[in-house]
């Protein structure tokens, strides 16, 4: 794959993150995110689980700026997402997931309704759809995730192929 496909297939990742649609990522998109799944899932942003996720979103803001808001100015174009974020780790997705796993590991700790570690597909399903990803992709997505089929999704999982999904087009 050619760089400018490359570029062009990441970019359309973009708006996962720009969750209020206004063309760039900010620190309210990681809220405004973190609120959404506490609603969907009847948490408190002021229990411990609610503020364990707006720590972990901004935990994820701060790396996400730290490497990819190039001008300072507290936002993210999709060019500087396509030249700082993911140019930069493209090579190492794992780098990625780890900026994201305070964020999905308080996530899951929500959607974990057994408190065992890992979650249904379902509920990662319900997650990703209140973060508005397009149902049918949000069921394939979650059914994927459970890769060997035991019905839970581990942490480890989800931060792989998340970073993966970010870092890696194909």
């Amino acid at each position: 794959m050619d760089s400018a496909e490359y570029e062009r297939k990441i970019a359309a990742r973009f708006a996962t993150f720009d969750q209020d649609g206004n063309k760039y990522i900010s620190r309210e998109d990681f809220s405004t995110a973190a609120a959404a799944l506490c609603k969907e899932f009847g948490v408190t942003a002021r229990s411990d689980q609610g503020q364990a996720l707006y720590i972990g979103a901004e935990a994820f803001w701060q790396g996400m700026a730290g490497i990819a808001d190039r001008d300072g100015d507290q936002r993210i174009t999709q060019g500087e997402f396509v030249g700082g974020a993911v140019k930069r780790l493209r090579d190492n997705p794992e780098r990625f997931g780890e900026i994201a796993r305070p964020f999905l590991h308080a996530a899951l700790d929500i959607a974990d309704s057994d408190s065992d570690g890992a979650v249904a597909p379902a509920e990662v399903q319900r997650a990703l759809k209140a973060l508005g990803v397009d149902e049918e992709l949000a069921a394939a997505t979650a059914a994927e995730l459970d890769a060997d089929g035991d019905g839970k999704v581990a942490e480890q999982e989800i931060v792989k192929a998340f970073a993966e999904y970010f870092t890696v087009p194909e």
